[in-house]
């Protein structure tokens, strides 16, 4: 299902577009517009963002939607410092919750999962293990979290490398998402080309771990 997840994507941008066509709201559909939309709430349009992270961290709900609302609403620097920072506090939170106030729940969701082995592992080998979960996303993300607080890994060691590890991850999203109106517009522009291909290039990364895990 987790290799889905792309395709699942690239069909809910196809239809945007043929909504946005069909409907004719090309001309509505202008991302300066809608940033200074945004950028007139000052400072409370990134806090509300930040707090939509918290929010979806501690229902432990999907992030991608937000990733990709972060290159929409603030570009591509802003938003990808936003998503940076959310993502980190919105994993942090997941631990704390996994490590002081939900310890045996959680223990009985990953009990018996590939998930509970990560604490031997972090153990020997600690912020790799994180920046590893990082990079190649194979596993979702709350879940993974939730797994690390379970670890003896410390909060500050985690909230480091996650909000490092997660750069190039998050990147062709926010990339992608900055461009994402000129796509909706029918503009195929050099810039969406490339957030296409940075969003496959991330895509096929865990396939091409786990083929290279199962070849060893």
């Amino acid at each position: 299902m987790r290799n889905l997840k792309p395709l699942i994507l690239l069909l809910l941008i196809g239809g945007m577009i043929l909504t946005a066509w069909s409907l004719q709201l090309q001309e509505y559909l202008e991302k300066e517009r809608l940033r200074q939309l945004v950028g007139a709430y000052g400072i409370w349009g990134p806090v509300i963002y930040l707090g939509l992270w918290l929010l979806a961290a501690g229902m432990y709900m999907p992030v991608t939607p937000l990733v990709l609302a972060g290159g929409v609403l603030f570009g591509y620097f802003w938003g990808e410092i936003y998503v940076l920072i959310g993502a980190t506090a919105g994993a942090s939170l997941t631990f704390l919750i996994s490590r002081y106030l939900a310890r045996d729940w959680v223990a009985v969701k990953l009990a018996g999962t590939r998930l509970m082995t990560l604490d031997e592992q972090v153990a020997r080998q600690g912020w790799k293990i994180v920046a590893l979960s990082r990079v190649i996303p194979i596993l979702p993300f709350p879940l993974v979290n939730s797994a690390f607080g379970l670890t003896r890994i410390s909060l500050t060691i985690f909230a480091v490398v996650t909000f490092v590890g997660l750069f190039p991850v998050t990147m062709p999203y926010v990339y992608f998402s900055d461009n994402l109106f000129d796509l909706l517009q029918g503009k195929l522009s050099w810039q969406v080309i490339l957030g296409v291909l940075l969003l496959a290039l991330v895509a096929i990364t865990p396939i091409v771990y786990k083929n290279l895990r199962k070849g060893r």
